[in-house]
């Protein structure tokens, strides 16, 4: 399997997977409230109904700082491994 392209210093693409294209794009609004982002580009999953979402987020401008809840946020219990994630 083939290693993906890093994005360019400074630079973080996200990936985020929601049951529907409304719940994507509030988590997409709320990485833009942190952080300097590109366009998104979503695309369906499978014939689940699901979408998935794609941004680059610049890392090195934070507008605002990020919200309480998003510092000290834990991972969750239920934490699954990825298929397609090395």
């Amino acid at each position: 399997m083939k290693s993906p392209e890093l994005p360019s210093a400074g630079n973080a693409d996200v990936r985020i997977v929601a049951e529907s294209p409304e719940v994507a794009r509030q988590v997409a609004e709320a990485l833009r409230h942190c952080f300097g982002a590109t366009e998104q580009r979503s695309y369906p999953v499978d014939d689940a109904g699901g979408t998935r979402l794609h941004l680059t987020v610049d890392t090195t401008h934070t507008p605002q700082p990020a919200r309480p809840w998003l510092v000290t946020s834990q991972t969750s219990q239920d934490a699954r491994t990825q298929t397609d994630e090395i």
